[in-house]
């Protein structure tokens, strides 16, 4: 053989694969910047809890995003230079950090975060892991961040009192009960166990020698407060029973804390006032009071939420008037004249800023720059400085800074550059849609247009219902795992995200319009399906086409679409969804404040009413295939209606169902990998039920193994495409490869009393006795296969005749000593498949090598693999893999032994016989 020429040959073939890739790297690249994957969703940056220094020069702030690494959310400080722009990282070794805060000097900030788990083995590595937050002090410039408490308990909210100490909340230290029950490992819950609930106060901590002081003495727990200007005193709300949320029957009481001589003052006695988040005034003359009000007398399910304000000197509460029938949006930015509010509107929020003069306050709405998209505002001390996010649904969210002069936003600036990679992708046009809905109201959605939208087709459409019922789909960026919109517009549908009757943002009227009886899925439904109805008559819509899916409230909606018209919807995601609603009412930890609000009654007082209302008892009417979804410790909807809604499918057996549950995940999933999981198998569910492009997958194909590789190049070169894939030249014997062909007579190596050969015999050897065997360009050195055990022989004798020397296939006993040398570093399928195949394994990829080939398309160059042999002998190669090789039986007939390319190296595997295609041999001379 000549092998210069084979050499250049493989050169050849080598630089051709090796351009091959560097082409598929720009062509690819173009491709891909249109196209979003989970991760490109789920990996998503955000920046949030922004404090502006108190000479708003710098702010702090929390940038997030989902870590595969930890397979959760991480989170940490940075720092943005207002003035000359860019942030940089502040903390790095901790676990989730948050709120940060400014000191008043501005020289520090404090924040909290989750203390790191010691090394594995240090003592206190279990407490470390078991540790809540705890407040951290960060000194500027540079320094690094050091703890300030290492508290048993977790630490709640806190808040500088001066510029050396520092108010926080955090339940009392464990009392004799709690230790002695830890010490028996006894993690039994007793439900409502009002008392041994520990009560949640208020401490002073002092920065510099870390000495905690108690502040308040309650026996309640607190939940939200806050401290005047002037450090004296505390607004705070406290909760009085562990079932408020369950029943509402016993509110929450409101107290003014005087820090200085501890005395105690109840607020609203009498009056119907929640607090939410209370607010001091700059001047310290009183607090705002951020509550939700509601026309039900006893429950707060559907509400807005409206602004008050305590007056100190006269002890009277009075309204705020915002100037809206819709409320307010989040908690107010307190400036030295009032305040900023976001006040919702629909679909957008309102700006605006409020000026008190005397009892009233003067709204008026901001101007300038981004006004029209603003869902969050910061402000410096003075309310000059100010910082604020802006996005629409079409366009990814990022930060700026602006000076706020009146009611002016001017000269806003972009600080931050989150997810820099979106702007290589492909983004759906969004449109706001109007349509009249049930009662003959005006509804609002959030439209998401199919990509490369072309005027005058009618694509497919996805319902997607938000979660709550009390909350909104804004035209803000919203991509998550719950509802990933790009990819289904990426797929070519449309995706609707309906404000339905019972959605917040629209007014106390129209949230509560869904209570007190069947109204919670009479209106949305008609809403959605009347939406729908607009889309198609607009000639956007494709009528036959159509799906939906959602999350919690999203889901039951959803699940009730495909109820109320099965033949429209024709496949359905549900996303911890209810179907049953008697014992909704009892496993909810808001169950029966919730249900019978919106029901309006419990299920004891009508348990046929709840019947009615129950999905479960109509699955027969379902007709599209449904996958659904519940992590198993959720408390907001049970993991047991998952089960009900699966097996009712299950047991009518009339569409395809299916039910993924989530391990330890509460009603929102946590866990990275459960959120991919979760993603992938909705796509997957939607591409073969509904678009009807379901690419075939097989469980044991790893991605990025070297079988995976080789189809990809295979099915890029037969496309005429390009992929990024350079096999590089495996270490081993190739010199000794080479060689081999160098000759037609094999090389032989000692090994006891045999000489046996160094190499399997190759194909241009074996064409060298037998000219009608083929051999493909390029593959001379590659073992000869599929070579039957009779021509074997013949082989043997024909060499045996050409060189007066005795050449014979090994016995049986001769062949299983020396099978599997090789250690396992061999040419087998576990080599392909990137991993130890079991046989199950083993059978599933049997159709990907066919794909790629066949079994002879594993076979690689004989000696490209590391050899073996013990101390003082000379390597030998391919024991163990590549072409399973012929040996004599004792009755004379042959049987192919040893590893091969096409079967794992467990023995376990031993039944699977090796493919012709993957047999060849290796002689002995005597």
């Amino acid at each position: 053989m000549k092998t210069r020429g084979l050499f250049l040959f493989l050169i050849i073939m080598f630089l051709a694969a090796a351009g091959l890739a560097a082409a598929a790297a720009g062509a690819d690249s173009s491709a891909s910047r249109k196209s979003w994957t989970p991760d490109d969703i789920l990996l998503a940056e955000s920046a949030s809890q922004w404090a502006v220094s108190p000479d708003g020069q710098w702010a702090v702030w929390v940038k997030s995003r989902m870590d595969k690494k930890k397979n959760g959310q991480a989170a940490e400080l940075f720092l943005a230079n207002l003035a000359a722009g860019g942030s940089v990282p502040l903390t790095r070794s901790l676990e989730n950090c948050s709120a940060p805060a400014w000191s008043p000097d501005g020289r520090r900030i404090a924040f909290l975060a989750k203390r790191p788990a010691e090394k594995e083995g240090e003592a206190d590595a279990d407490e470390a892991r078991e540790s809540g937050p705890q407040l951290w002090l960060l000194g500027l410039p540079g320094g690094e961040p050091a703890p300030l408490t290492e508290s048993a308990r977790d630490i709640g909210r806190f808040q500088w009192l001066d510029d050396d100490t520092l108010v926080f909340s955090a339940k009392e230290s464990p009392s004799l009960f709690e230790r002695e029950q830890k010490k028996r490992k006894d993690g039994t819950v007793v439900v409502d166990d009002d008392a041994h609930e520990p009560p949640v106060r208020l401490f002073k901590l002092a920065v510099k020698d870390k000495k905690v002081t108690l502040l308040t003495g309650n026996s309640d727990v607190i939940l939200q407060w806050h401290v005047s200007p002037d450090g004296r005193r505390a607004a705070a709300v406290h909760r009085q029973t562990l079932t408020y949320d369950w029943d509402q029957k016993v509110p929450p009481r409101s107290y003014l804390h005087d820090l200085v001589s501890g005395e105690t003052q109840e607020l609203f006695a009498g009056e119907r006032i929640v607090p939410a988040a209370f607010k001091w005034a700059a001047d310290g003359s009183g607090f705002y009071v951020v509550a939700p009000r509601s026309s039900h007398p006893v429950f707060l399910q559907a509400y807005v939420v409206l602004l008050h304000f305590y007056d100190l000197k006269t002890g009277s509460l009075f309204p705020v008037e915002l100037g809206t029938d819709n409320g307010l949006w989040g908690e107010p930015e307190i400036t030295p004249d009032g305040f900023v509010a976001l006040l919702p509107a629909g679909v957008r929020l309102v700006p605006a800023r409020y000026v008190k003069s005397g009892p009233v306050w003067k709204r008026t709405d901001l101007t300038g720059d981004h006004v029209g998209g603003i869902f969050d505002i910061a402000l410096d001390r003075a309310g000059k400085t100010a910082v604020y996010v802006h996005s629409t649904a079409s366009r990814p969210e990022q930060w700026f800074r602006a000076r706020l002069d009146g009611a002016r936003l001017r000269n806003g600036v972009r600080i931050t550059d989150l997810n820099s990679g979106f702007k290589d992708k492909m983004i759906a046009r969004t449109e706001i849609v109007r349509w009249t809905g049930a009662l003959d109201e005006e509804v609002e959605g959030v439209l998401y247009y199919p990509h490369g939208y072309e005027e005058g087709r009618r694509y497919p459409l996805f319902v997607a219902p938000h979660g709550g019922p009390l909350a909104a789909d804004l035209d803000a960026w919203d991509e998550s795992y719950f509802y990933p919109q790009q990819l289904l517009c990426q797929r070519g549908a449309f995706v609707l995200k309906p404000n339905y009757h019972g959605s917040s943002n629209y007014g106390l009227p129209f949230a509560e319009s869904i209570s007190g009886g069947s109204r919670y899925y009479d209106l949305p439904v008609e809403d959605i399906e009347k939406g729908v109805e607009a889309l198609i008559s607009r000639g956007l819509v494709d009528p036959e086409r159509i799906g939906a899916f959602g999350w919690s409230n999203g889901s039951i909606l959803s699940i009730a679409l495909c109820l109320a018209n099965p033949d429209r919807y024709k496949v359905l995601g549900a996303g911890a969804g209810d179907v049953e609603w008697v014992s909704d009412w009892a496993n909810v930890d808001f169950g029966h404040a919730f249900d019978t609000y919106y029901f309006g009654k419990s299920p004891l007082e009508d348990p046929d009413h709840y019947v009615r209302l129950s999905p479960f008892f109509k699955m027969d009417r379902i007709k599209a295939p449904t996958i659904i979804f519940f992590g198993t410790e959720d408390r907001n909807v049970p993991t047991g209606q998952g089960w009900s809604h699966y097996r009712a499918l299950f047991h009518l057996d009339r569409v395809p169902v299916k039910f993924l549950l989530f391990p330890g995940e509460p009603h929102g999933l946590r866990k990275y990998a459960h959120q991919r999981r979760k993603v992938d198998e909705e796509m997957a569910w939607f591409d073969r039920y509904f678009f009807k492009t379901e690419k075939e997958t097989n469980e044991a194909l790893l991605s990025g193994s070297p079988l995976d590789r080789a189809l990809r190049l295979k099915e890029a070169v037969r496309s005429g495409g390009r992929y990024g894939v350079v096999f590089k030249p495996q270490a081993g014997g190739s010199a000794g490869a080479a060689a081999a062909a160098e000759t037609l007579i094999p090389e032989t190596v000692k090994r006891g009393r045999l000489e046996i050969g160094r190499f399997e015999v190759t194909r241009a050897q074996f064409a060298a006795f037998d000219p009608e065997y083929a051999v493909p360009p390029g593959t001379e050195n590659h073992p000869a296969n599929g070579v039957p055990f009779e021509k074997a022989e013949a082989y043997a004798e024909w060499l045996s005749e050409l060189t007066g020397q005795a050449w014979r296939l090994p016995t049986e006993a001769e062949a299983a000593k020396l099978a599997g040398g090789g250690g396992g570093d061999e040419n087998t399928l576990d080599r392909w498949a990137g991993y130890a195949l079991n046989p199950d394994d083993a059978r599933r990829l049997e159709p990907k090598i066919k794909e790629l080939g066949g079994p002879a398309a594993l076979l690689k160059e004989v000696g490209s693999f590391k050899g073996s042999g013990g101390e003082g002998e000379e390597i030998v190669y391919d024991l163990g893999g590549n072409v399973a090789e012929w040996a004599v039986a004792r009755d004379g007939s042959g049987e192919a032994l040893g590893g091969s390319a096409d079967r794992p190296a467990d023995p376990k595997a031993g039944s699977i016989s090796p493919a012709p295609e993957c047999v060849g041999l290796r002689l002995v001379k005597e």
